[in-house]
């Protein structure tokens, strides 16, 4: 029997729990309906879920089929509670997405059906509330493939249609279907599992219309996991039962656990202070607020576990690795403000608890001001928070003004350096500070040798960056969208500690912070306003005002639609302004888009008064020793100081070679980059200059006798080809024939470039590589061809020829000398990134010119050769026959 988890996500209000009573009513664990309005729903077990009639919290329960065992996991639907429907995607299986049919596809739908993709996630689609009226099921059908994806098949039409619209979502189904006029099962499974097809269901929850068919659907649609035999879990939730007992749910993702087994996330490469060993009291299979405890739990199970003290969702246990950060953030910050006479240590105390419950709930402790602030979705989650701290501590707290949440990160790349050294203690680091693109997050890596810092000590580095929240230096903000690189450092085998080196790694960030060119980011919303016609125009006029960016308007009936995104800073309460001055008629919804440059950063840095230089506990300078005695030293002046060497250079600019006259056509291109110093100038001013991504720090310097020669140590490429990668339709769209030919026939232009470039490839020799973009081709997954002598790539789903070339560029670059022919000016800042070579759409262009006018003189003189040792030959017959 097959153990499924499947999660039933939705927009707020679409019917979600309604859906859950009926699937548990149809499968016989409910002998009564409970409904939302009545507030005897049977997964809404607390008591502000009945009295707000909305989804707080994540809750199972057991759904059991003929041939299925289905663990249904209820997440919440409202935006403020979007983490904890986040961390359940971890662990499923299969989704059900909710839309109403009376409302379509929502902007938080759109958001989900973001996350379900990035998970990969197979999904069911149910559109509900199906008897209300004006509800059109082909319009509907039409907006899910519009809206979602092409895949939405209607999966209540039956016969023949239904096996049709089905092939058409695999080549293998449709080839199947056109030989035998049907599809199999099995198949059908594959393309659900591979996301190339949706089933989509239509009914009314509330009347128990068309979940019959959800339930077969899920019964008959649907494959179990292949789990290894050894053990592994992923943690998605903590929670505390009825006594206050730690619970941690998890699914078993490998093998069994059985009760008093001993857990431990040292699976996971962490060492020291944060790896834990403890025994698993008791497993619970929960189904609403009841339980069963059970001895074993095989895989694909999802459970609570007691006795686990230290487990955090997201942890990955035994084979099971940990789960990426959330994509999902908070973006307010309120301070929290104490009833008179409550220590704040012990209040802090408690939040920790329900901060573990939920980690997108984020504490700050100001130290100098005293002062707990707490980081959330909205003003409902604030509700609900105030009322957990009353109901479960005693707490009556309040709440200051909202203020938004900011985050740092850096304009271009910047070593930091940090070295501590009091008496008897000893440790330097040396980081490079890279900027990435936005959304990245942090990552941290070593290219530091082990012949310069032991792997021991290259490992708790690593920890130490990853264990802290490292502020920036303008606003005292979290940072992100950074790589941070250990590229050097020195311990002492006698003084130094492992507190040593976490020192110097805090310190080193922040001296590198301090050297570089900070970035103030801010939080924006992508919105979905519906307003009636009268009032589009107040709108927006109102978010032209705040800044925002808006689409045309589109017009469903009387009302319009204005999507578009907006800072969230400017926005404020203006979806209570919607609803007032459209007398009830309007809505606003709005879903977290990211970061982006702030728009007034000067003005926010200065209102916030922070001075990175006075914060004791995030300091930017360094200690050391002279004397017997430690001394501070402060940031601007560490590499006076500093005792490694890392060898790197980014302050510092060779000196340019003089403009060499043109080359002949079998030129070496060797030197590209300092030829092209218009470029290379525009890149160093926006990244810093240019350097080799594949470059090994110097070890430390050491005295060396007179009579021993300085050594040079030269690392030399790889022996191999030159590799050329070319951005298909930027040079089709750059040289006239083939722009022409393009106008009346795509195929025809992309067949000329390919003959092209296969001729000069068989005069040059080099491995040519023809990259064309395919990202917008639905569930395409990219295609390499071979064409005489050149490789020809159609790049996958979301994949662009300049994120394709960008890749290839870094992983070939580290061996083999490559060259890229576009004239896309942000493709060449990225292949300079990578120190490979760049040739234009228009010098490429003469370059293959010469190579034809090359190969036709070739043939000329061969032709030549040929006719006049004819002619000789002739002679020669002549002067015989005359003789």
């Amino acid at each position: 029997m097959k153990r499924l988890a499947v999660g039933i996500l939705a927009h707020v209000d679409a019917g979600k729990t309604t859906l859950s009573e009926g699937l548990l009513y149809g499968c016989g664990q409910l002998k009564k309906l409970g409904r939302v309005d009545h507030q005897n729903a049977f997964l809404d077990t607390d008591a502000q879920e009945r009295e707000r009639g909305i989804t707080i919290f994540s809750k199972q329960a057991v759904v059991p089929l003929e041939t299925a065992v289905i663990t249904l996991l209820d997440t919440p639907g409202h935006a403020d509670f979007s983490a904890e429907m986040e961390r359940t995607l971890q662990v499923l299986d299969y989704a059900i997405l909710v839309i109403s049919g009376a409302d379509g596809v929502q902007g938080h739908t759109r958001t989900l059906w973001r996350l379900l993709e990035r998970y990969g996630i197979p999904t069911f689609l149910f559109v509900n509330k199906m008897d209300q009226p004006g509800t059109d099921r082909a319009a509907l059908l039409s907006e899910l493939k519009s809206r979602l994806d092409d895949g939405c098949v209607d999966f209540g039409t039956g016969g023949d249609s239904l096996y049709e619209n089905i092939a058409v979502c695999g080549e293998e189904a449709l080839e199947r279907y056109l030989e035998t006029g049907r599809v199999e099962d099995g198949e059908i499974c594959a393309l659900i599992r591979r996301r190339r097809l949706f089933p989509c269901l239509f009914g009314s929850a509330l009347r128990m219309e068309g979940v019959d068919a959800l339930l077969d659907a899920l019964e008959r649609y649907t494959e179990a996991p292949q789990y290894p035999r050894e053990f592994g879990a992923k943690i998605f939730k903590i929670a505390r039962d009825s006594q206050g007992g730690r619970l941690t749910y998890l699914k078993v993702t490998g093998g069994s656990l059985r009760v008093k087994s001993v857990l431990t996330n040292r699976a996971a490469g962490l060492d020291g202070d944060r790896v834990w060993e403890e025994k698993a009291d008791q497993i619970r299979i929960y189904s609403g607020a009841k339980f069963q405890a059970v001895d074993e739990a095989p895989a694909g199970t999802v459970c609570a576990v007691t006795g686990l003290s230290r487990t955090r969702p997201g942890e990955g246990l035994g084979v099971e690795a940990a789960s990426a950060a959330p994509v999902v953030e908070p973006v307010l910050s309120y301070r929290v403000e104490l009833p008179d006479g409550c220590d704040a240590h012990t209040a802090l105390r408690k939040l920790r608890m329900l901060e573990e419950e939920d980690p997108q709930l984020h504490l700050v402790w100001n130290e100098q001001l005293r002062e707990i602030h707490v980081q959330l979705m909205g003003e409902v989650q604030l509700e609900v928070l105030r009322r957990l701290m009353a109901e479960r501590f005693g707490l009556e707290v309040g709440f200051g003004a909202g203020s938004i949440v900011y985050k740092e990160t850096i304009a271009g790349a910047v070593e930091g350096v940090g070295h501590f050294e009091p008496l008897r203690h000893y440790a330097e680091v040396h980081l490079l500070l890279e900027p990435l693109p936005r959304g990245s997050g942090l990552r941290f890596g070593t290219a530091c040798s082990e012949d310069v810092l032991d792997r021991a000590w290259q490992r708790l580095i690593l920890t130490h960056l990853e264990e802290k929240t490292h502020l920036g230096v303008l606003t005292g903000a979290p940072i992100t969208d950074m790589r941070m690189t250990l590229i050097a450092g020195r311990g002492h085998l006698k003084h130094t500690e492992g507190g040593d080196f976490r020192q110097a790694t805090y310190r080193a960030v922040r001296q590198g912070l301090m050297c570089a060119e900070s970035i103030l980011l801010e939080p924006w919303y992508d919105f979905r306003l519906e307003v009636p016609g009268e009032y589009v125009g107040r709108a927006m006029s109102d978010l032209q005002r705040m800044g925002g960016e808006t689409a045309a308007p589109e017009t469903a009936g009387e009302e319009r639609i204005l999507t578009g995104s907006v800072p969230v800073a400017a926005l404020g309460d203006y979806p209570r302004a919607v609803t007032a001055y459209t007398k009830g008629r309007g809505r606003m919804f709005c879903t977290l888009r990211g970061y982006e440059p702030c728009r007034d950063q000067e003005r926010v840095a200065a209102e916030t008064g922070y001075d990175p230089e006075r914060d004791l506990e995030n300091t930017p300078d360094s200690v050391f020793c002279a004397h017997g005695a430690g001394f501070p030293v402060k940031w601007d002046r560490v590499r006076e100081y500093m005792h490694v060497d890392s060898g790197l250079r980014l302050g510092e600019r060779e000196a340019q070679p003089e403009e060499a006259p043109p080359a002949p056509a079998r030129q070496s291109y060797a030197g590209g980059i300092e030829q092209d110093k218009e470029l290379q100038a525009i890149f160093e001013r926006t990244y810093g200059p240019v350097k080799r991504r594949d470059f090994q720090p110097q070890p430390p310097r050491r005295e060396s006798r007179e009579d021993e020669p300085e050594k040079v140590a030269i690392r030399p490429r790889e022996a191999g080809p030159e590799y050329l990668l070319v951005d298909g339709y930027n040079i089709i769209y750059a040289w006239d024939e083939l722009k022409e030919a393009a106008r009346e026939n795509l195929d025809a232009a992309r067949q000329m470039l390919m003959d092209v470039l296969s001729n000069y490839q068989g005069y040059r020799k080099c491995e040519v590589i023809l990259v064309f973009d395919a990202y917008k081709v639905p569930r395409n997954l990219g295609e390499v061809v071979k064409y005489h002598n050149i490789h020809v790539v159609y790049t996958k789903e979301a994949e662009t020829a300049d994120a394709y070339i960008e890749k290839a560029t870094y992983e070939l670059g580290k061996h083999y000398r490559v060259r890229v022919a576009t004239s896309d000016s942000a493709e060449q800042l990225i292949i300079l990134g990578h120190g490979a070579l760049r040739i234009s759409a228009r010098t490429f262009r003469q370059e293959v010119d010469r190579t034809g006018a090359e190969v036709a003189a070739i043939l000329a003189r061969n032709n030549r050769r040929e006719k006049s040792g004819a002619v000789a030959q002739a002679m020669e017959r002549a002067r015989g026959e005359k003789k």
